[in-house]
């Protein structure tokens, strides 16, 4: 059922996004051919008004068809340099409302990615974790390096913030130290009363893309936290917040990508964000109602950022390079030549299945490792 549950939450993700493009198309006058849920061969359609709405076999995506998309390769054709478009395409209105209709998608999967936050805030959840006093990893594993003892730290401190943000158990210095490898890091604790500083610089896991400081928990039985609720207005300044910290971890998660990481463990696929996915709502509900919508909005969340990123990428074929083409065309106030964008089309083309080459990659490597570790 997992996979299920999987398909489910990503599909939602997809439809939320191309619903942003849907939306915006339908204000801006651009007819909707058609609006899937799903790529490949249809399995269910249904016309209303002149949109035809679809299901395809394969759910791990989806599209929202407008009229006039693909007029620049007809132009081509006809050998013209420039492009005819009525004014219900997407070529025939003004480039500024072609660039909104291209940020729209990414756009819901922020506004997504904010809900998904207010409502967690809201609700609230319960979890079991470690308090925060830390032993040397070190005097566990010996060959483990550990910064924190190369900064003055000891077994038995109680960590109480790290670069002002404070601490309440071991999953916020895990969440903190993995988001900034290779940095310094102001760690705060409390040794038998007395409050000190340290000046922590963190390790960098290259298998993970993730930083590390050489502490592991005291404790050997893990302790139930409950989450901290608000009320609406404070909630949704949370869900705000939250998913501007969401995306600034993003945009830096994307530049580590470039110091070395090891791709196949740092990248999931499609495959492998749908096993989490459902792996995370079976879970969750397993244990109760909160957890499970905690858990499963958490995911959800962070993926809608990741898209909402990813497609803003200037890379034709992608969201952002129709919104680069778009602003170009406005700022020097006469179309892009039809063969530039075919040519360009092919540039992206190739970026999208080198990219989709190495997600794939890296889930057979997830999943052959799990295999044969059973």
């Amino acid at each position: 059922m997992k996979w299920v549950y999987g398909i489910l939450c990503l599909g939602f993700i997809v439809f939320f996004h191309e619903l942003g493009h849907f939306l915006a198309a339908k204000l801006f006058g651009v007819t909707v051919e058609s609006f899937s849920i799903g790529f490949g061969p249809v399995i269910l359609h249904k016309k209303y008004g002149s949109t035809d709405y679809r299901l395809s076999i394969l759910p791990l995506g989806g599209y929202c068809g407008m009229k006039g998309e693909q007029d620049f390769r007809k132009a081509l054709d006809a050998g013209l340099n420039h492009i005819d478009g009525t004014a219900d395409s997407m070529y025939g209105i003004h480039p500024g409302k072609r660039a909104l209709i291209g940020f729209a998608g990414p756009f819901f999967n922020l506004i997504f990615a904010c809900i998904a936050f207010t409502v967690i805030s809201m609700t609230g959840y319960t979890y079991y974790s470690y308090p925060a006093k830390i032993t040397l990893v070190d005097e566990v594993y010996p060959e483990v390096h550990s910064a924190a003892r190369d900064a003055g730290m000891k077994t038995g401190d109680i960590v109480t913030s790290i670069n002002r943000k404070k601490v309440r158990d071991f999953s916020d210095i895990i969440e903190i130290v993995s988001s900034h490898p290779d940095e310094n890091l102001t760690i705060t604790v409390d040794r038998g009363g007395r409050p000190l500083s340290f000046s922590v610089h963190s390790d960098f896991d290259k298998s993970q893309g993730t930083g590390k400081i050489g502490v592991t928990v005291a404790g050997t039985e893990p302790v139930k936290y409950e989450s901290q609720r608000y009320w609406f207005f404070p909630a949704v300044w949370q869900g705000l917040k939250q998913t501007g910290q969401y995306v600034a971890l993003t945009v830096k998660s994307i530049g580590v990508l470039f110091k070395g990481v090891d791709v196949q463990n740092a990248l999931s696929g499609p495959v492998r964000i749908t096993d989490m996915l459902g792996s995370t709502v079976k879970e969750g509900f397993s244990a109760g109602a909160r957890q499970g919508v905690a858990g499963m909005l958490d995911l959800m969340a962070f993926i809608s950022i990741s898209l909402f990123i990813m497609n803003l990428l200037p890379v034709p074929v992608l969201d952002g390079g129709l919104i680069l083409f778009a602003l170009v065309e406005w700022l020097i106030r006469r179309q892009i030549h039809p063969k530039i964008q075919y040519y360009v089309q092919y540039v992206g083309l190739t970026f999208i299945a080198v990219l989709f080459v190495v997600g794939m990659t890296s889930d057979i490597h997830y999943f052959s490792t799990i295999l044969r570790g059973r």
